[in-house]
């Protein structure tokens, strides 16, 4: 089976690229390493893999290596909070432009299946929880936006083109490779580096607010389920079913804590309901937030080079989220 990922070189793309490569497939990566790391696929030695440099929001540069490709997996996007904030073009060039070529490309090369890694972030502050796949779409920031409209994109070419296409809303996923800033696993990231520096972990808020987070392990299953997935045009929530504070998350990690403002557009709780992918898709995510915890901290190393944030710096970086998100 010959896959095409997009962002493959990213947190979640290059797990899913190593459990393709493990399955003996072809596999070819497009990023251009905005946020992606070439040493997420370095430790992969195979010829079966192909890593290819380009930018998605460029059609031309892109179109030719979708030949013959049977499924995709579209992860490539920026994925930042204030970024989209002070910069929404570029937002929409890569989540929505970047969307509709990779949509493009396999239309036009008969790819068999496609799947878009979606957001979570495009319910806002949800009224309800657990949050259903049928609950008020309300972005709250451009890159939130960006990604409903890719998804949106998605689904009518799944509608109109036949296209077989299928989308996960991942909720807060972690594990290694998780970048230290960015929507998935940066939490994570950022406190893993204040703790090998020895330095304390930047709480927002009282640090009470709860999140669903889904070991990137887990994560990476149900992708490969929902390639498998004959039906189109489908929904689905991707998360752990369950919550736990970010108090209980330091806890686990040990040392000491600093609290910061409370941060405007940011849900109290994010509680993916799960229902759904578990009857169609038959998934069910197994590793708890302790045995992921523990995973990460067996892998601490990784961030020895992540930037460490301190209160001052994150004031700083998030004066635009201040200003705009009242």
């Amino acid at each position: 089976m010959k896959y095409l990922v997009t962002g493959g070189a990213g947190f979640i793309g290059s797990h899913i690229v190593e459990a393709l490569i493990k399955k003996k497939n072809n596999v070819i990566v497009l990023d251009n390493f905005s946020t992606g790391r070439k040493n997420n696929l370095e430790f992969i030695k195979s010829k079966k893999l192909k890593v290819i440099k380009v930018d998605i929001s460029n059609y031309q540069k892109i179109d030719k290596y979708f030949n013959k490709v049977q499924k995709v997996f579209h992860l490539a996007a920026l994925a930042d909070i204030v970024p989209s904030i002070e910069n929404p073009y570029s937002y929409f060039d890569s989540n929505v432009v970047g969307t509709l070529n990779v949509l493009r490309a396999s239309l036009k090369y008969k790819v068999n299946k496609f799947i878009y890694s979606a957001s979570s972030s495009c319910y806002g502050i949800p009224k309800n929880y657990p949050t259903k796949e049928n609950s008020k779409i309300q972005p709250q920031y451009p890159y939130a936006l960006t990604k409903w409209m890719g998804e949106e994109l998605v689904m009518h070419w799944a509608k109109l083109y036949k296209l077989n296409c299928t989308s996960l809303r991942l909720f807060n996923v972690y594990g290694t490779r998780s970048r230290t800033s960015g929507t998935y696993g940066a939490m994570f990231g950022v406190f893993l580096a204040q703790k090998i520096n020895k330095k304390p972990f930047t709480i927002v808020g009282d640090g009470k607010q709860k999140r669903d987070f889904t070991y990137v392990r887990d994560v990476v299953e149900a992708f490969i389920k929902a390639s498998n997935l004959k039906k189109s045009g489908t929904v689905y929530n991707v998360g752990s079913g369950k919550t736990v504070s970010v108090n209980r998350i330091v806890s686990h990690l040990k040392g000491k804590k600093v609290f910061i403002s409370k941060r405007p557009g940011e849900p109290d709780t994010t509680f993916a309901e799960i229902k759904k992918i578990k009857k169609e898709l038959k998934w069910t995510p197994k590793i708890t937030i302790s045995h992921g915890v523990n995973i990460l901290l067996e892998n601490i190393d990784y961030w020895n080079k992540a930037p460490v944030w301190t209160p001052k710096k994150i004031k700083k970086e998030t004066k635009s989220w201040f200003k705009y998100l009242k």
